[in-house]
């Protein structure tokens, strides 16, 4: 770690040395160039040679006891009728100010960027005046002062002071306020709270950098250590300097060497697009700094004068000059100061001429446009932007309904029964097929002549009944679009208008072509009755899923008896308004006394389902006969799936139990194993391989063997017995049998029948898929 501290330092010397060096090239470069230039000026005043100019330069060096860029610096800033005699007395405080602000002009010209240009603007400050530190701001557009570069700062003040608000109150922003150029001699006042960059208690000045417009572009604030006497000396060379400097900058900005803090052309070009009316006003202030008047800056192009006049050019006037009653109450003025001095944007909604209401004349604001609307004040550099737009609401209304008449199909109409005039919106031409245009509009007694022959009697009667009734009527009737011959439904709405007397003597309304409506209330109807045709034939197909499932499966059907078994199965049909599913089971004594136990599930619901129930269940009941296996049954009951019948998919568990072995043979096809009960404890049966049924002819099925005990309990079941939604069937499997095995309280000692289990089972398994559901408990005697 010491060794990196080390090199680091050596770095920071090496960098420091560079700098100087830079600094001493670059200082070196401007005064060869102050000096080229001052040889040519006495070539051209004097019309001497190069040579000659050269030695009358140096002469006069020489004879002052003044330095030669410093002598070439004051023959520059010598009028052009004269030159510097040899013999002539030129002190050096004469010229001290003069040649600093030109050394420092010319070097600034050659700095890379801001801060370099400060660099040498501080160079010219910092030795020469013993001062600690030397800091310039660029104004921004929204009165921020934006570090240009500084020398003598700690890089915490420097992120510090980067950027400053325009609500800090500082001696730097009093000055970009307007404040005039700030001059502490003996440091900051006590009774002063502002805060400082650099040392607080030392000297201080702050002086505005402005254009030859006298526009303000920024500060530039030089700290000292300690005192410091402001004679008029160095208050002179600190004002040459900071008005060299300005010069420098203005011209940098202008090629872009360095960047504007306040890019104002674009900021009027911007402000021109999105606000209709803008003015731009900067402060005129007088000698002491007070605001006396506002310059206009910028008007633009789609400008609404509030006093009504059209063409005058107001970049030619000041703001009292343009609206001289608007220095007192709610005036463009009264305002612009107020946002000035607190830099508080206003917002004036509503008219215009009721914002400014006292701050123009009474001859002004009676010529004032009334549209003008919504006046908005902001501060902008040195100055104050105003905006406002002109109140299109009158026409936009217009518009907006021309908008909900053409999105709404409706024509507005009205018919003066005194003088027989008839006007229509454009509208209601549209809906006739009419060319909108004077004398084309149908008088309502005309109008069963444009209908079709079937509805000109109602049309009739709504024009008889109008005035009679008094009441607002409505009418529904079919004409012949000419543009595609198409018939259109159109709806008439109409009110009677009296006059004082009670006398009828104007009808208004509206037509709304109401075609669209009308062929959808057609295809409603449609297909309500198609609907009703679906579920009477649902309901049909449902009745006979059911009483096929229930030919199969009979719920009062006597589970198979054997010797050493007792076998209870139960069937959950699904609820009510479902379609009947396709789970089915079988328990049936082979004539080998083998007992076969099946419990299968179809894919789908409805006749389909049931329909393929059946041909699997039928299927398997013929081949158990051959007296094959369960694995081997699953493997042609597959082919049968799959060659023999169209589109049938399923899952089966399939066992054949021998109650002499009391051995348990057991295939599956895509089901969930059985569960065996035993004691206290329930477990899933290991899972023998088996992929559903109709889905590969070739495939083939493991067997499984299980021997099973007296006690023993043996639980064959479709998934719509568990099944839930969201869940894994893996998770709800293992909840299932985790509680399938605890006897009920006061069954400890009893043998509960198959039957009591399986009603126990059926009543608490939880599902919530709306399925039917099959299972099968075999308890072993």
């Amino acid at each position: 770690m010491a060794g990196s501290d080390d090199d680091m330092l050596r770095l920071i010397t090496v960098i420091d040395h560079q700098r100087r060096e830079l600094d001493r090239i670059r200082a070196s470069v401007a005064q060869e160039s102050v000096v080229a230039m001052a040889r040519g000026a006495l070539m051209e005043r004097l019309g001497l040679s190069s040579v000659e100019a050269a030695a009358q330069l140096a002469e006069l060096s020489a004879a002052t006891a003044i330095p030669l860029a410093e002598m070439a610096a004051a023959v520059l800033a010598e009028p052009v009728s004269g030159a510097v005699p040899a013999n002539q007395s030129v002190t050096r405080p004469e010229i001290t100010a003069r040649s600093a602000s030109l050394l420092t002009e010319a070097a600034a010209e050659l700095a890379a960027d801001g801060a370099e240009l400060v660099g040498t603007l501080a160079a010219q400050i910092i030795d020469p005046l013993g001062a600690a530190a030397v800091t310039v701001w660029l104004l921004g557009a929204d009165g921020t002062l934006v570090l240009l570069g500084e020398q003598g700062l700690s890089r915490g003040e420097v992120g510090h002071w980067r950027h400053i608000p325009p609500q800090l109150d500082c001696p730097a922003q009093r000055v970009a306020h307007g404040a005039a150029d700030l001059w502490w001699s003996e440091g900051r006042p006590d009774c002063d709270p502002a805060p400082v960059a650099g040392v607080s208690d030392g000297a201080r000045a702050v002086l505005a950098l402005r254009e030859r417009s006298g526009e303000l572009l920024g500060v530039i604030e030089v700290s000292w250590p300690g005192s410091m006497a402001f004679t008029a000396k160095v208050r002179q060379h600190l004002s040459s300097l900071a008005a060299g400097s300005a010069r420098v900058i203005v011209a940098r900005l202008a090629h872009g060497d360095i960047a504007a803090a306040h890019p104002k052309e674009a900021v009027y070009t911007l402000l021109d697009d999105l606000a209709e009316s803008v003015l731009v006003v900067r402060a005129i202030r007088d000698a002491d700094g007070e605001l006396a008047d506002f310059s206009i800056e910028h008007v633009s192009p789609a400008f609404h004068d509030p006093a009504g006049r059209a063409d005058t050019d107001l970049t030619r006037l000041t703001l009292l000059e343009a609206y001289p009653a608007s220095v007192t109450g709610s005036g463009l003025f009264a305002r612009a100061r107020q946002v000035l001095a607190d830099g508080v944007s206003q917002f004036v909604p509503g008219p215009l001429g009721e914002s400014l209401a006292s701050g123009l004349p009474a001859n002004e604001a009676e010529s004032a446009d009334p549209a003008l609307a919504d006046l908005r004040v902001a501060r902008f550099f040195d100055g104050v932007i105003f905006t406002w737009h002109r109140d299109y609401s009158a026409d936009g209304l217009a518009a907006v309904l021309d908008h909900a008449q053409r999105l709404g199909r409706l024509g507005g109409w009205e018919e003066n029964l005194v003088t027989g005039t008839v006007r229509w919106t454009n509208s209601a031409f549209g809906l006739f097929g009419l060319t909108p245009r004077p004398g084309a509009e149908i008088p309502l007694a005309d109008l069963h002549s444009y209908v079709m022959a079937a509805d000109k009697p109602v049309v009739k009667r709504f024009r008889q009944r109008l005035p009679e009734q008094r009441d607002t009527l409505t009418a529904t009737f079919r004409v012949v679009h000419p543009d595609d011959r198409s018939i259109r439904q159109i709806r008439v709405f109409a009110e009677p208008v009296t006059d004082a007397a009670g006398v009828v003597v104007a009808l208004r309304g509206a037509f709304q072509d109401i075609s669209a409506h009308y062929h959808t209330q057609v295809a409603l109807a449609a297909t309500r009755d198609q609907l009703a045709d679906s579920e009477q034939r649902v309901a049909e197909e449902h009745l006979l899923a059911l009483r096929l499932q229930q030919a199969i499966m009979p719920p009062d059907e006597q589970p198979v008896e054997a010797a050493g078994i007792d076998v209870a199965v139960r069937y959950r049909p699904v609820g009510e308004g479902h379609l009947v599913g396709g789970d089915w089971y079988d328990a049936l004594l082979m004539p080998s006394q083998d007992v076969l136990l099946v419990v299968g599930d179809v894919a789908g619901h409805g006749i389909d389902a049931v329909t393929g129930m059946v041909a699997a269940r039928n299927s398997l009941r013929g081949l158990a006969i051959t007296g094959s296996g369960p694995a081997e049954l699953l493997r042609m009951l597959n082919g049968v799936m799959c060659d023999l019948t169209s589109g049938v998919v399923g899952t089966v568990v399939c066992g054949l139990y021998n109650p002499d072995t009391s051995v348990l043979r057991w295939a599956r096809a895509g089901h969930l194993p059985p569960v065996l009960v035993r004691g206290r404890t329930a477990c899933e049966l290991p899972l023998p391989g088996g992929v559903l049924l109709g889905m590969d002819p070739d495939a083939t099925y493991e067997e499984a063997t299980q021997s099973l005990e007296p006690g023993d309990t043996l639980l064959l079941f479709t998934d719509g017995l568990i099944e839930q939604r969201g869940e894994s069937i893996v998770d709800v499997l293992r909840e299932f049998v985790a509680t399938v095995a605890p006897v009920p309280a006061g069954q400890e000692g009893s043998q509960p029948t198959a039957a009591a289990q399986a009603d126990r089972i059926l009543a608490t398994a939880v599902s919530d898929t709306d399925d039917d559901a099959c299972l099968v408990a075999v308890r072993i005697r």
